[in-house]
């Protein structure tokens, strides 16, 4: 229809403008809806929201809401994938000019600079963390990977999370779901009350911190004795997207993981199988989890055992044919092979 073009509606499928949000519940509840109440919205059939009836072409009918969701999970998946691969690279090229600045000063164990700071040493981070720590009036977003925290590690950090909690400051924390069963976490959290949110994922980007949207704290090595102090505006609002888009994702620490809906078959397992589908081995799948390696061998066992695998091989087949090769979705009906009817979440 002229005048009605999609540069009008830009808009995705979980974020329907209102005349494609009345026309799209009506089709849901009636079964269809006439060609002609979908004109002024073409964003439902851009969208595959809405497709013709093959029995009649004067009449649409919806793709069912179970479906959309799945597709939205994908699509935001994907995407949170994407960002965790271009944090990865930006931290790699920020670590190899760092080095080259270094090379030509070697007299200076740090690289200061007004956006980006190279901290070299555990007792200078720490410094710069007190610093940033007094600093802060609002809001402090965290990612802490590595599954469950030791009580070391939430020890170290505890005064400065009380020094914040007393001035009103909100705190947001992303864990992966491994850090569910740590108690020292559960004690922290207890702690400090309602000034602290957590949620979790599968797996979570390397560890973050972000002070008032103005000064990031990333990792610079591998056993994390270098850090990066990050002032970049630019910098710290991708930062912060990468965090949101996270943090939508993840699961309140108070909620539980849903169920697979696969008899037999873990929310972890289900993660595992994914990256087991991706083809990486199973010291990476330990790491990215934050579980051991011997733990997560075990797990594959087990999923070998349910989907009825005898060889490595044949279970990334099983795994595809269980459609657990994605990630985790909200509805599933799936067939475990070798099993009877399908296992209805």
């Amino acid at each position: 229809m002229a005048g009605h073009g999609a540069e009008e509606h830009p808009h995705g499928a979980d974020r329907l403008c209102g005349v494609g949000d009345r026309v799209y519940s009506r089709a849901v509840r009636r079964g269809r809806v006439p060609r002609r109440d979908a004109e002024p919205v073409p964003c439902l059939l851009e969208l595959a929201l809405l497709h013709p009836d093959p029995d009649d072409m004067d009449w649409l009918v919806p793709t069912s809401p179970q479906e959309v969701m799945t597709r939205l999970l994908r699509g935001m998946y994907d995407e949170v994938s994407a960002s965790q691969r271009r944090v990865g690279s930006a931290v790699a090229a920020v670590e190899w000019y760092a080095g080259l600045g270094r090379q030509v000063r070697p007299d200076t164990s740090v690289t200061e600079g007004p956006a980006i700071r190279v901290l070299d040493g555990l007792a200078r981070i720490q410094a710069a963390m007190d610093e940033a720590t007094q600093a802060c009036t609002t809001e402090v977003l965290t990612v802490q990977p590595g599954g469950i925290r030791r009580e070391a590690e939430l020890s170290e950090g505890l005064h400065r999370a009380l020094a914040l909690r007393g001035r009103g400051v909100r705190m947001r924390d992303l864990y992966t779901h491994v850090a569910r069963h740590g108690q020292g976490l559960l004690t922290y959290l207890e702690l400090m009350r309602d000034a602290v949110e957590a949620r979790t994922l599968d797996e979570v980007i390397d560890r973050l911190i972000l002070f008032d949207r103005t000064v990031a704290f990333i990792p610079a090595n591998t056993d994390r004795t270098m850090a990066l102090e990050l002032r970049h505006p630019a910098l710290i609002e991708y930062l912060v997207t990468v965090f949101e888009r996270l943090w939508r994702l993840a699961i309140p620490l108070t909620a539980p993981l849903p169920d697979t809906g696969i008899e037999g078959i873990s929310h972890r397992e289900q993660s595992i199988a994914a990256l087991l589908a991706e083809g990486h081995q199973d010291a990476v799948i330990a790491e990215r989890l934050g579980i051991s390696v011997r733990t997560c061998r075990a797990h594959i066992a087990r999923l070998s055992e349910t989907l009825g695998a005898a060889s490595r091989t044949q279970l990334g087949v099983r795994i595809a044919q269980a459609g657990l090769d994605g990630p985790p979705h909200s509805d599933a009906s799936v067939t475990v092979p070798g099993r009877g009817s399908p296992t209805v979440r």
